[in-house]
C-alpha cells in the first residue's frame, strides 16, 4: 500500500542521507491498480520492522492469524472476509512488508539469547506481535514459500506458508494466483486445514470448502 512505501522511503532517506549510515534500501512495487486504505494509527515503527497489525478480527472463538505481503496481501484481506462469512472464523490480519527484516530481527534476538544465558530472553518482533493472539498462523506471498518460511522459528504454533513455487506461466493474475494456490480461496482453505489440524474444527469443513470454492 502507498503508506508502506512512504514510511519505508522516509526511513531510508533519514538513515542514508541525514544520518549517513552505511546501508541501502530497496523496495519492490507492482503495477496493479487497486484501492489503498488509510494507514492504521501508529503503525510506522512496526512497518519498518517488517510486520504490523492491519486489522483485528471480531470476538468469535474460532480465530486465525493471517499474514500477507505485497499484492497477495489483498487476497489475504479477502480471505478474512470469506472465513468470517462462510465459516464463522475470525481473522487478525497482519501486513508483512519484509519477511527478510523479520528473519534478521529474529536471528539477532536468538544470538543475543545464546550469548546472555543468565539474562531474560529477548523476543523477536514476530513473537512480540503474535504473543497476545490465538489460533494458527497462515502467511501468503507472491514469492516462493521459503520467503515466509524464514520466520518459522519465531512462530510458536501451527504455521502454514503459501507461495508461488513451480514453473513460470503466462496468464492472467487471477489464473496464476489460483494455479500457484495463493489466492483468497487457498488462503481460506489453508486456514481451515490448520484449524482442523489443531482440533478446533471437524475435517468435513475442509472438505466442504474444497467443494464450495471448486
Amino acid at each position: 500500500f502507498q503508506y508502506e512505501v512512504a514510511v519505508i522511503a522516509q526511513d531510508g532517506m533519514r538513515r542514508m542521507f541525514q544520518e549517513q549510515q552505511d546501508v541501502f534500501y530497496y523496495i519492490t512495487v507492482m503495477n496493479e491498480n487497486y484501492e489503498h486504505p488509510e494507514m492504521p494509527a501508529g503503525a510506522e515503527a512496526d512497518i519498518i520492522k517488517g510486520m504490523y497489525a492491519f486489522k483485528k478480527g471480531g470476538e468469535g472463538q474460532l480465530r486465525v492469524q493471517l499474514l500477507g505481503s505485497g499484492t497477495i496481501f489483498r487476497e489475504v484481506i479477502a480471505a478474512a472476509e470469506l472465513l468470517k462469512r462462510d465459516w464463522g472464523v475470525e481473522a487478525d490480519i497482519w501486513g508483512c512488508p519484509s519477511f527478510n527484516e523479520l528473519a534478521r530481527d529474529g536471528q539477532d534476538a536468538a544470538r543475543w539469547n545464546l550469548l546472555h544465558p543468565l539474562d531474560e530472553p529477548r523476543l523477536s518482533h514476530v513473537e512480540q506481535k503474535l504473543g497476545g493472539t490465538t489460533g494458527p498462523v497462515i502467511a501468503a506471498t507472491d514469492y516462493v514459500k521459503l520467503f515466509a518460511e524464514q520466520i518459522r522459528p519465531f512462530v510458536k504454533r501451527t504455521y502454514i506458508t503459501l507461495g508461488t513455487d513451480g514453473f513460470g506461466r503466462s496468464d492472467t493474475r487471477e489464473a496464476l494466483r489460483h494455479h500457484f494456490e495463493v489466492d483468497r480461496h487457498w488462503v481460506t482453505l489453508a486456514a481451515l486445514k490448520a484449524l482442523a489440524d489443531d482440533g478446533q474444527i471437524d475435517r468435513d469443513k475442509v472438505a466442504a470448502a474444497l467443494l464450495k470454492y471448486n
